[in-house]
Formats: C-alpha cells, structure tokens, sequence
C-alpha cells in the first residue's frame, strides 16, 4: 500500500490558512508575530542573563507587570521604552533596520 505525501512547507500552509501576502488577513497575522517575537526576544534575554521578570523591571525603571505585558505581547511598547529595558536592563544593544 503507498501512502499519500500530504505534507505542506510552511509557505504553502500559510497560504492556504491565511491568504498570500498583501491580503487583510495575512498582514494581520504578519504583524501579531513581529509583535510576538520582540516579547519572545526580550523573554529570552531576560532567561539568559538569569533574571526574573521583577529584576529587570528594578533595573529599567518600571514594574514586573509591564515586562510581563511586554513579553506576552499584551502591551505595546515604545521605542524608547524598548531601548530603555534591552540597553539599562539587559546591558545590550537595540538595532533596528527598514526594509523596502
């Protein structure tokens, strides 16, 4: 008996969920997971230099439930806030780049 190769690369699986790129859908979902991945990076920061949540809210001058919003991506954050917690908080760099 042959089985059926029903497998889908991710593009195409998000294609079909989602819609190609340009449609109202598909933007929505692009722009949820640029703003998942800044909290996850900032997560994984914090876990790295081996601090908690409330450390580097003491560090950057703001309280451990808006790190915690940050990082569950419940809070937009500001650019200079965000400078503010990788650079004071973590002792890293914030880069940020335009692409057209």
């Amino acid at each position: 008996m042959k089985k059926k190769n029903n497998l889908k690369s991710l593009d195409q699986f998000v294609d079909e969920q989602y819609g190609r790129k340009g449609t109202p859908k598909r933007d929505k979902l692009e722009k949820d997971y640029k703003e998942f991945k800044l909290g996850a990076l900032i997560q994984e920061a914090r876990l790295e230099k081996g601090m908690t949540q409330e450390e580097l809210a003491e560090k950057c001058g703001t309280n451990k439930a808006y790190i915690s919003r940050v990082e569950n991506d419940v809070k937009d954050v500001r650019i200079s806030t965000l400078q503010k917690i990788v650079e004071t908080g973590l002792g890293g760099k914030l880069h940020l780049s335009i692409r057209l």
